[in-house]
């Protein structure tokens, strides 16, 4: 690109920088920039001579060229040359000092120039800015603020001019009375200071490393003693902060002496301003610079000033942090950098400040001042290394401190001690415990919501905190190692410190294996030493117990067990092997497992065995007498967690039998009874674990302490009683007995088998039964656990076969009396489970139950499960599921021990006797439950059944007909018990039979193959499987159990499971189809006995088997089944519809009733008049009812798809007697009878369908199309709303039509046939079939099916044989079939020209009516024919034609001057050539009606006359009128065409995106085109274009424009 290239560019865009739109200017600017990316000298000279060519450019627009060139040079400013830097600097500083107002916006951009430019060109820069400084005046605002900016953009550059600089300013400080002025002096002097202090700072990179504070000490004192004696006193808030900001920096360059002498008023003047500023960042900021200038000095008046400025930083401290502020947040960072810079220089001043406020209650007060001990804490560790007992001492009442947030910054301050040896002073060991007390907290109790900047809410908890910094602290600092082991022992027994197990464990588990690592010596503990540490026995306990419930406080269950294992050399010395291998064994258990799926009784059972192997290795009597010792101590300590509790309690009775001292195991059970919580259900609990589990070693010695407990006071029903107990009521003493017998009864389940059979009556349950008699709930369920638990004791003892209990029928009695009491339809306790499983045991032991016992057991048992609500489902109730269940397999358990007793055909079917109500309720859950127990009960006795002689299974039949209906039983499980019962039974009978238990029949085995049919709920399937049962039975089932198996299945008939019904309905059938042969003179019977039932019990239960009885009867009878149902009254019902739809199951069969039903309809004549009672008016049409009756059972026997073959071989005869049934049947009605029915509703039983005439016989003809195969035919009816103009007298011709559309559209090979059949009825008497076959003979001539079908002769012949009918609509139909021929068969109407011509001629003149509508229709096919005749035919009658027709130009009636009008344009359109002399005085003289009739008021006339119109334009002679008919009057356009085209010009010149798109692309093209095709670019002639669009009105193509100016630098 060449300069003047380059420049026309820049010029281009900087022309366009007074934009008024702030986007277009922005996007100049940026086009700018990109010009300077690529040639920066070139764009900076344009910028720079515009901005001086057009001096008078408002300052906004010069801003934005001078922001442009600093960003250029931001980036490009190494490529100026010297003369190009000049030139800039003296613009730039020109600009910025053009005005001595105050633009901040055109000064900040121009300031922004020079120090871009600075950076590279400083000396010029510094030259110029020099220059603007004029001695005694003031400088500009914009030249200071440049000498800032400077300052700290190149410090190098700029120091070593700081003194030319300040010998002009100072003296003029004193002359700015401006508070702009003033700010601009105080942020030059800042940042002089900052610069001069980095230079020095930094001397080995420095120009001149020899500069050095001194050089600017005197001008800056010389500054500083007017900023704060005279300015820092201004009232201007914004002012005085400028001034204090500028003093920080500025106190490091004061002498030494003059910085002395200066703090005593310096340091007061800023602690004032704390009161006078909300915002004190920069207060403090500048502070923390005195103070360190200050110190660096080593200032004595610091100390002097020390009170007021510790109280003023304290204040500052104390203010509540807002983290959404960041300058308060900043504050107090720059608060804290001066109280270290004060820990460093007097740390006893400091401390004898702060720790006396540790004292206050006020919480901010606190918190402030715990932050700042934090602080010097970690900032001044040497300085407070001697103060460490004052820092610790004065903790105490922060300590006792229950704010959350005094407690953080308390914990944050423990953690600071920690690192810096604190904690080994003497006072250490209470912040220990205190941060072990924070870590014991629980969760809930953090009631403070956390920060917005907080992402969990529980990380920032004081508990959270304390668990990491206890954490931290024992595994990262070493030198607290020796502080924490064994100390933090000393926490893991008291309960206080119970939520603090878990961290505890861990750290106390990494202190552990570190000791290790040092040595043996350095590991074991000293317990002398260490009085106030746990003894083992202590530890062992807890840790154990605690491990009971391992998933509570963040997993303490493995931390305890790990800790355990690690301190197994001080627990006993024979403990490590077999820890180390034991231990990581119950971890990797805990690991499989989570909180909700740990089974924690086997869980439980783990530990107690863990516990018990432990005892074994150690086999030490005293120290197992220790362990229960200290085991019974802890029990008051788990008063709060029942399950622990009851856990210590198993470990009790296992450590006690484990010692050998019957003294010490006396002693201590006497113990556990005195002092238990009887009033706690699991307390209870574990105290009978407790002694049926020491009951194992010692149950003499158990059941003696239990004897002298319950001869006790306790137990006696005296007025003492509560003198015994004073604090205990009735219930309480009750629930002390029930607690007595649950140990008995643990101590019966657990103490060996053949010590306990001598005890049970003499001891054990002599002191159980004397309580029976209760009311208490609890008491009860106590005592049906503990007899339980007797009675399984007795059945599991080796010789319980001899043994005689006496008191079976009393227990027994009396768990019955239990289970009655219960209510029946819940079930909210397990006393009902216990109670069975106890009689179960019961049952089995000696003597035997008498007939009646077993019988109200059984009767009782079944009463108190069958009854139950629906078992709760899992989501709704888990514990009531279970309970249920259980319960229920008890009730399994008890009914297969009473059926063991007799194991014959007789005893099974009591039992199922027990079960038939439950087998046969309304209520599905009990026939749930009743079927499953029934399977049960057989799989039982058929796996246990032992025949000893070949004898008969006499009630196999009756069982069957019970159980086999079931198998569609609603309930699925219900279907499958089902299914396993009637397998069961037929193994019975081959078993029976005398076939071996082994064996496997192939036919009853298909049983089970079935079972998955019945999963299905699709009843198809379900009742298939169904008959599939029935055909197993039938083949196995005894000829003589046959009857008796169908009476019982008709019984099912009326089971109101109507799935049930419906299967009892299938096996009949099928018993009847493959065992009829043997049940033949009982046919007649069966089949009335299912007409019987379909009138009983709901029709559609037993309709399957009625049906196939009819069928069997037509195949011999046809004529007389279809007479017979033929007189069933009107409207069928809907067991007769299904019938008469049974007897199409059969092709065969089907086109014989088809047959008949066809000579039925057409023997009756369809209607009868009846007399009109009143003069004048037409007398009603009454249908006939054997043709109504016959039309309907057409339809229910073309309605099943088995009747389609049928169908398709009478489809003539059906569809021709339909149609004409539909044609004759418009208007009538039914016989008055059948009114009255309609007009009430029809019953349920009846069916649904219109029994109207008209349209049963539409309905019938549909379902006639549908089966034959035409469903195209039905769906295109469907869809045009045909069958609902059938029924109708004024839609009847036009759906007559519609069919004929669709018959020829998609049943066309069906035609010739239709029409032979058709081709008599021109004679029909009866107007409407006439009507109706002429619509439908017309319609077809619109199709070229006629001529493809070779049909075009016939139909002509047809239409022509009723062209002179007496009805006016035939004649209509006749013509409108006649100018079909113009759309079906085009070709062949030049053929048949003449015939058509005269036939519609002829209908212009039909009748006298002048509004005929075989005129109108005559109009309508001439308009399609004239096209197509030949013009020597059309001649003769064209003259005739038009002048007929003209009249309807001015019809009343919209359709005839629409079609006449039409008819015009058309004749017009074919009249050019020979015609035209003839026609055109015609033409000429309907020109004027014609263009009335353009504002003819409906639309459809309006566009006639157009079309006419332009038709007649060729005919007129002028080319002129022709044109501008063509022109104005095309459809679909606005009449006014030059206004609409006038519009749309305008909306496609308007589219703004368009013009927009095309820079956008021009510049797209730019940017990826290759150097070779630059060259061809036309630049001048792309920028004039891009020039025209910047002035574009649409801001957006401005925008695109100009950015496509910025990528045409590529051309360069």
């Amino acid at each position: 690109m060449t300069e003047s290239s380059m420049k026309k560019l820049a010029s281009t865009l900087l022309d366009a920088i007074t934009d008024k739109d702030p986007l277009v200017q922005e996007q100049v600017c940026s086009a700018l920039c990109s010009l300077g990316e690529a040639r920066p000298v070139e764009t900076l000279r344009a910028c720079e001579e515009y901005l001086r060519q057009h001096d008078k450019l408002a300052h906004p627009y010069r801003a934005a060229v001078l922001r442009a060139m600093e960003r250029v040079l931001s980036s490009r400013a190494s490529e100026l040359d010297k003369d190009t830097a000049s030139t800039i600097i003296l613009l730039a500083s020109s600009e910025m000092t053009k005005t001595k107002d105050l633009v901040w916006d055109w000064q900040q951009a121009a300031s922004g120039v020079l120090v871009a430019v600075g950076r590279q060109f400083i000396s010029k820069v510094m030259e110029e800015l020099l220059r603007r400084l004029h001695p005694g005046t003031l400088p500009h605002c914009a030249v200071l603020h440049t000498l800032a900016s400077l300052s700290v953009a190149n410090a190098f550059g700029v120091v070593p001019f700081l003194p030319s600089v300040l010998s002009s300013l100072l003296p003029v400080l004193g002359v700015a009375k401006q508070d702009t002025v003033r700010v601009a002096f105080c942020s030059a002097l800042q940042r002089f200071s900052e610069g001069a202090l980095e230079y020095l700072a930094n001397l080995d990179r420095a120009p001149d490393p020899t500069v050095r504070k001194d050089a600017f000490a005197t001008d800056i004192f010389s500054a500083y003693d007017v900023l704060f004696h005279q300015w820092l006193q201004s009232r201007e808030a914004k002012l005085r902060l400028a001034v204090v900001e500028a003093l920080g920096p500025m106190s490091h360059l004061l002498p030494s002496e003059r910085l002395e002498e200066q703090l005593p008023k310096l340091l007061p003047g800023i602690l004032a301003l704390y009161k006078k500023h909300a915002e004190t960042f920069y207060l403090s900021k500048s502070l923390g610079q005195i103070l360190e200038a200050a110190v660096s000095v080593g200032s004595r008046t610091l100390e002097t000033q020390l009170d007021a400025l510790l109280a003023a930083l304290h204040s500052q401290i104390c203010v509540p942090v807002e983290s959404s502020s960041p300058l308060v947040m900043s504050n107090q960072k720059e608060v804290l950098r001066c109280f270290t810079v004060l820990a460093c220089s007097s740390p006893d001043r400091l401390l004898a400040f702060l720790l006396p406020r540790l004292d206050t209650s006020n919480e901010r007060t606190r918190v402030g001042t715990l932050q700042v001990v934090r602080h010097v804490i970690n900032s001044a560790a040497a300085q407070m290394e001697d103060k460490k007992p004052f820092i610790l001492s004065s903790m105490r009442l922060p300590l006792l401190d229950t704010n959350s947030k005094v407690k953080r910054a308390v914990v944050q301050v423990i953690s600071a001690m920690a690192h810096h040896g604190y904690l080994e002073q003497p006072g250490g060991e209470a912040m220990i415990e205190y941060i072990v007390q924070q870590c014991a907290l629980p969760p809930e109790q953090e009631p403070e919501k956390p920060g917005p900047g907080s992402k969990d809410p529980k990380a920032d908890s004081v508990r959270a905190i304390s668990v990491r910094t206890l954490y931290l602290v024992s595994t990262t600092v070493d030198r607290m190692s020796h502080v924490l082991w064994p100390y933090l022992l000393q926490f893991l027994t008291p309960v206080r410190f119970t939520g603090a197990l878990t961290p505890l464990c861990r750290s106390l588990v990494h202190l552990a294996q570190k000791r290790q690592e040092a040595g043996a010596d350095a590991f074991l503990i000293q317990y002398d030493a260490h009085a106030s540490l746990p003894s083992p026995y202590a530890v062992t306990g807890r840790l154990l117990v605690v491990s009971s419930s391992p998933y509570l406080g963040d997993g303490r269950g493995a931390a305890a067990l790990r800790l355990l294992s690690v301190l197994h050399p001080n627990i006993h010395p024979l403990l490590g092997q077999h820890w180390e291998t034991t231990v990581p064994l119950l971890l990797g258990y805990l690991d499989e497992h989570t909180e909700e799926t740990l089974p924690q009784e086997e869980w439980e059972e783990k530990l107690l065995m863990f516990l018990r192997d432990t005892l074994a290795i150690i086999s030490d009597n005293a120290w197992i007498c220790q362990l229960s010792l200290e085991l019974c101590r802890q029990l008051p300590c788990y008063d709060e967690a029942p399950q622990e509790k009851n856990f210590l309690y198993k470990c009790i009775g296992t450590t006690l039998g484990a010692a050998s001292s019957k003294e010490v195991v006396r002693k201590h059970l006497q113990e556990l009874l005195e002092t238990a919580r009887y009033q706690e259900e699991a307390e209870r609990e574990g105290l009978a674990c407790c002694f049926g589990i020491c009951a194992i070693s010692h149950l003499e010695d158990t059941l003696a302490q239990l004897e002298d407990f319950v001869r006790s006071e306790v137990f006696r029903k005296s007025i003492g009683i509560l003198n015994i107990f004073k604090d205990r009521s009735e219930n309480e003493v009750e629930k002390v007995k029930s607690a007595l017998i649950l140990c008995y009864g643990h101590v019966a389940a657990r103490a060996p088998r053949e010590l306990v059979l001598a005890k049970v009556e003499s001891d054990i349950l002599r002191n159980i039964c004397q309580h029976f008699s209760t009311k208490d709930p609890a008491l009860k369920l106590c005592l049906v656990q503990s007899v339980c638990m007797v009675s399984r004791a007795i059945c599991s003892s080796t010789q319980a076969g001899s043994f005689h209990f006496t008191r079976k029928a009393e227990l027994v009695a009396q768990m019955m009396e239990f289970i009655r009491a219960e209510p029946p339809d819940s079930l909210r306790t397990p006393i009902r489970k216990k109670a069975m499983l106890t009689c179960t045991y019961l049952v089995s032991v000696e003597p035997a139950l008498d007939e009646q016992a077993r019988a109200d057991v059984i009767h009782g048992c079944l009463h108190s499960i069958m009854a139950l609500l629906p078992e709760p489902k899992e989501e709704d109730g888990g514990c009531q599921k279970s309970l249920y269940l259980e319960t229920l397999h008890a009730l399994e358990d008890l009914l297969t021990s009473l059926l063991q007793r007799n194991m014959t055909p007789q005893g099974l079917q009591i039992m199922i006797e027990h079960l038939s109500p439950w087998i046969k309720s309304p209520r599905g859950h009990e026939r749930a439950r009743a079927l499953g127990l029934s399977a049960l009960l057989l799989r039982y006795f058929l796996e246990h059944l032992r025949v000893s002689a070949l004898v008969p299974f006499h009630n196999l039949g009756l069982l069957i007909g019970l159980f086999s209906p079931r198998c569609a039983d609603l309930w699925p499980a219900t279907r499958q018990e089902a299914v396993d019962c009637v397998y069961s039974l037929l193994y019975l009978q081959l078993g029976y039979e005398g076939f071996s238990r082994d064996y496997r029949d192939d036919v009853a085995e298909r049983l089970l193959s079935l079972k998955d049919g019945l999963v299905h709920p699709d009843p198809a399937i379900l009742f298939h499987t169904c008959h599939s049962v029935g055909q197993i039975i039938a083949k196995r089932l005894p000829p003589d159990q046959l009857i008796s198996l169908l009476l019982t299945m008709f019984e099912a008939l009326g089971d109101p499971e109507k799935n049930c019904s419906r299967a009892a309905t299938v096996m009949i059938n099928c018993l009847l189809q493959e065992r009829g042969g043997v049940l033949q003179e009982k046919v007649p019977e069966i089949v009335s006995v299912l007409r019987s039932k379909l009138q009983e019990a709901q029709g559609e239960h037993v309709l399957p088997a009625a049906q196939h009885s009819v069928y069997l009867l037509a195949t011999q009878h046809c004529a007389a089944v279809v007479s017979s149902l033929l007189g069933s009254p009107l409207p069928l019902d809907s067991h007769t519809c299904m019938l008469w739809r049974a007897l199409a199951v059969e092709p065969r069969l089907a086109a014989q009733v088809l047959g008949l039903l066809l000579e039925k309809m057409s023997r009756d004549v369809p209607f009868k008049e009846s007399r009109a009672f009143l003069l004048g008016r037409t007398p009603d049409r009454v249908a006939t009812l054997l043709p109504l009756s016959a039309t309907c059972a057409l339809f229910e026997v073309m309605s099943t798809p088995a009747a389609g073959p049928a169908v398709l071989e009478l489809y003539p005869q059906l569809f021709v007697v339909l149609l004409l049934r539909v044609s004759c049947t418009v208007g009538v009605q039914l016989p008055r009878n059948l009114q009255a029915q309609e007009r009430r509703g029809a019953s349920p039983a009846l069916a649904t369908r219109n029994l109207e005439p008209c349209s049963s016989a539409v309905d019938t003809l549909r379902s006639m199309l549908l089966r034959s195969g035409s469903e195209d035919v039905v769906q295109r009816m469907d869809l045009e709303g045909g069958w609902e103009l059938l029924r109708t007298s004024a839609g009847h011709e036009e759906g007559a039509t519609r069919l004929a559309r669709a018959m020829a559209e998609h049943a066309g090979p069906r035609l010739p046939l239709v029409l032979k059949t058709l081709a008599c009825t021109h004679s029909s008497a009866y107007e409407n079939q006439r009507v109706t076959t002429t619509a439908f003979l017309a319609e077809l001539l619109n199709s070229n099916v006629a001529n493809d079908l070779m049909l075009l002769d016939s139909l002509l012949e047809s239409l022509a044989a009723r062209q002179k009918d007496t009805c006016a609509s035939v004649r209509r139909l006749v013509l409108r079939g006649l100018a079909n021929l113009a759309s079906g068969c085009p070709d062949k109407v030049r053929t048949h020209g003449p015939q058509l011509l005269t036939a519609m001629i002829g209908g212009l003149d039909d009748g006298d009516n002048p509004h005929s509508p075989v005129a109108l229709e005559a109009m309508l096919g001439l308009a399609r024919l004239v096209h197509l005749v030949e013009s020597w035919d059309l001649r003769s009658g064209l003259l005739h034609v038009a002048i007929r027709i003209r009249p309807f130009f001015d019809s009343e009636k919209m359709e005839f001057r629409t079609a006449s009008i039409r008819l015009f344009g058309h004749l017009n359109k074919v009249c050019h050539g020979d015609c035209e002399d003839v026609f055109l005085d015609q033409v000429v003289g309907g020109l004027a009606p014609l263009l009335l009739h353009l504002q003819d008021p409906q639309a459809t006339v309006a566009s006639a006359c157009r079309f006419a119109l332009r038709m007649c334009g060729p005919n007129l002679a002028c080319e002129e009128l022709s044109a501008a008919f063509q022109k104005h009057l095309q459809e679909g356009r606005a009449l006014h065409f030059g206004e609409f085209l006038n519009t749309t010009c305008k909306h496609l010149s308007s589219w703004e995106n368009v013009r927009a798109a095309a820079p956008l692309f021009t510049g797209f093209l730019v940017l990826h085109s290759e150097p070779r095709q630059q060259p061809q670019v036309d630049l001048d002639q792309l920028i004039a274009a891009l020039q025209i669009l910047l002035k574009d009105p649409a801001p957006e193509v401005r925008t695109r424009a100009a950015e496509a100016l910025g990528r045409l630098v590529k051309l360069a």
